[in-house]
């Protein structure tokens, strides 16, 4: 998991005007954070920051169409993007490889029923000035996907003392957050990308640009739901 942190820090500091020398400074300074973070078990933390940025600080950027520009501004923006993410994907895949696979598949078929529902049915621009692609009938095909999504997991996980219905009700709430966290996820990173005037963050994929672009969805959403499934204690202390 460094191995993605390190490459998307390093076209982080791109988007961000770094010259390549502070772009390798900045990755290793990131894996060295991860390192401290682990150590320290700081996961936790790292996700209430996460949820403080998506849920609160993103929204706000993107209506007001903030374009920040000062690299000293972006270059902690960018900790705050990818490090929760890395800590994420390591806790879930500590308590096991179906938590990562579940969780994820939430983003992949939430993106994939929006792209084709938007090309067939898109008429309503979702945020014209930041995706021009995105819009208001793709989300609702992703919508209706991850509900789709939701009972077919409900489905296969039943076993004896599972009592499925009694899980569709918070099953159906973390659904809907994460996709509204993979819609923002997707926004904010087009519109750092607008900001920079690049198409891509990246070019290590081809054919899909860099890590950043195929993991935009998964900085906003996969914090937030380690946090709810896996430190519900720290968010009862708090609230």
């Amino acid at each position: 998991m460094l191995l993605p942190l390190a490459v998307g820090t390093l076209e982080w500091g791109k988007l961000s005007g770094l010259p390549m020398p502070a772009r390798w400074l900045y990755a290793l300074t990131n894996v060295a954070l991860a390192g401290v973070v682990y150590v320290l078990d700081l996961a936790p933390w790292l996700y209430l920051a996460a949820v403080i940025l998506w849920l609160i600080v993103v929204p706000l950027w993107l209506a007001a169409g903030w374009q920040l520009k000062s690299a000293w501004l972006r270059v902690p923006l960018g900790v705050l993007v990818l490090l929760p993410l890395w800590a994420a994907l390591v806790e879930l895949r500590g308590h096991g490889p179906w938590w990562v696979l579940l969780l994820m598949g939430v983003v992949w078929i939430a993106d994939t029923a929006a792209y084709f529902t938007g090309r067939q049915f898109g008429k309503h621009k979702l945020a014209p000035l930041i995706s021009p692609g995105k819009t208001w009938e793709g989300v609702a095909g992703a919508a209706v996907a991850v509900v789709v999504y939701g009972g077919i997991v409900l489905a296969v996980l039943r076993s004896p003392g599972f009592d499925p219905y009694a899980w569709a009700l918070p099953m159906l709430m973390l659904g809907v957050v994460m996709l509204y966290l993979s819609i923002l996820g997707d926004l904010f990173e087009s519109w750092i990308k607008r900001v920079a005037n690049v198409k891509d963050s990246g070019n290590i994929l081809p054919g899909h640009g860099g890590v950043l672009d195929r993991i935009d969805a998964l900085t906003s959403t996969l914090p937030v739901a380690a946090l709810i499934l896996l430190h519900a204690d720290l968010l009862q202390r708090i609230l």
